[in-house]
């Protein structure tokens, strides 16, 4: 996976300019050549070529021992900002991302309540109580039930769109269906995020992550109209989609360009492949991908070594002179990619605030989120039930495959009636 570990300036030359050495005490003697030769002014040149770590000859040539460094430089950092131009950061809004999605998920749990609201028992209730999980045949994700978390702010296409709840399109980022999703989800975001954050800095960070995610939860909606989602993956698929472009954007600075580039692909390919697999919202991925790949190109662009370095010089040095802050192309890119996000964004939630469904223009793009195989089935179930109550006896009947339940239902209880129609259905 890219890192700027791999980073290397370009070759520039050093001309030190020393400081005459002072002259000898009054007191001591002095021949005439060693007075010369003290009052001299020694000049050097040096070219410093720094290799990469895939293995490119480094060379330099040694300072005289006449030359030293100007006044109040160490000797062991006159090149340290040379090598290591880009400031890094202290990663602690990443963590605290991942603290916030734990916290909202154990107040998931709590609305949950599963005692009082499932019928049909509660994994670890005995031990958790009303933090107790659905039934794996529930919810296989070990985690609460659909109308918990769509009262937490899941995201439900027919609440954005006839009650313009686009917060929604935030909120759902931030919640996870299962300790499972939640446990993949979080470790993936450790695993990228922290060193982003390291490399870029808190804010831009954090402007990525979050726009990525609104535009994974934007793309679903305008492809996905029933149900809910929910889930960090798009704002994920936007930090690789922005690892991406910051190689592009910053080509030139790179060591091993194609190695970086491949394992680049390969780790997408990967997750993107993952994404065709039933009850999983590719959609969010590839909105979430595209969104972060064009905010790289915004937020990651990297200015040339040479200006750094010009900028940095300490005292005595001098620099090959770089005018512009950053390449042609970098503005090129930067250009064309805040242009298409905007105009993305704002057709996105005119579209969705209009009712509008982008599988009826794009009749094949259905299989971008779901393949049909013989092992499952792509198409949405239409559950239907009929029920009657009798007392605390609710009688349900499933009118898709004819199967009938009687339940016990105690006063003090609020049983999930579309719930109970799932599992009779199933």
């Amino acid at each position: 996976m890219a890192t700027n570990n791999n980073k290397t300036p370009n070759d520039f030359e050093i001309t030190v300019m020393s400081s005459p050495r002072p002259p000898p005490p009054l007191e001591a003697a002095s021949s005439p050549a060693e007075t010369e030769s003290t009052s001299s002014t020694t000049t050097a040149t040096r070219r410093s070529s720094v290799s990469s770590p895939g293995g490119a000859s480094s060379s330099s040539s040694s300072r005289p021992a006449s030359t030293a460094p100007p006044r109040g430089i160490p000797e062991t950092a006159m090149y340290s900002d040379f090598l290591s131009p880009f400031k890094r950061h202290f990663p602690w809004m990443v963590p605290g991302f991942v603290v916030a999605n734990i916290v909202l998920f154990v107040i998931t749990m709590y609305e949950n309540n599963c005692p009082q609201t499932s019928a049909t028992g509660c994994l670890g209730a005995k031990f958790l109580g009303r933090f107790s999980f659905l039934p794996l045949k529930d919810n296989p994700l070990l985690g609460p039930s659909s109308p918990a978390l769509d009262k937490m702010g899941a995201l439900t296409v027919a609440k954005v769109v006839t009650q313009h709840q686009v917060w929604r399109l935030l909120t759902c980022i931030w919640l996870h269906g299962g300790v499972f999703h939640l446990l993949a989800n979080m470790l993936s975001l450790l695993f990228i995020g922290i060193r982003l954050e390291q490399e870029f800095g808190f804010v831009r960070i954090g402007f990525l992550y979050v726009l990525s995610g609104f535009g994974g939860s934007l793309t679903s909606a305008l492809f996905i109209q029933e149900g809910i989602s929910v889930g960090a993956s798009g704002a994920l698929f936007g930090l690789l989609g922005a690892m991406l472009s910051e190689l592009f954007t910053n080509w030139t600075i790179y060591a091993n360009k194609l190695a970086a580039l491949l394992t680049l692909i390969v780790i997408i390919s990967i997750n993107l492949a993952v994404g065709i697999l039933p009850k999983v919202d590719n959609f969010a991925h590839i909105g979430g991908f595209l969104s972060g790949f064009l905010l790289g190109f915004v937020l990651l662009i990297r200015p040339q070594f040479g200006w750094i370095s010009q900028k940095k010089a300490p005292p005595g040095y001098m620099i090959n002179c770089v005018k512009s802050k950053h390449k042609p192309y970098q503005y090129v890119f930067w250009v064309i990619s805040l242009i298409l996000l905007i105009a993305g964004y704002t057709v996105g939630l005119i579209l969705l605030l209009r009712g509008g469904n982008l599988n009826n223009h794009c009749s094949w793009c259905r299989y971008l989120s779901c393949v049909p195989t013989p092992w499952w089935n792509c198409k949405a179930q239409q559950l239907y039930c009929q029920s009657s109550q009798m007392g605390s006896q609710l009688n349900m009947t499933c009118t898709s495959n004819g199967k009938s339940k009687a339940y016990t239902m105690p006063g003090d209880k609020q049983f999930d009636l579309q719930q109970l129609c799932a599992q009779l259905c199933s």
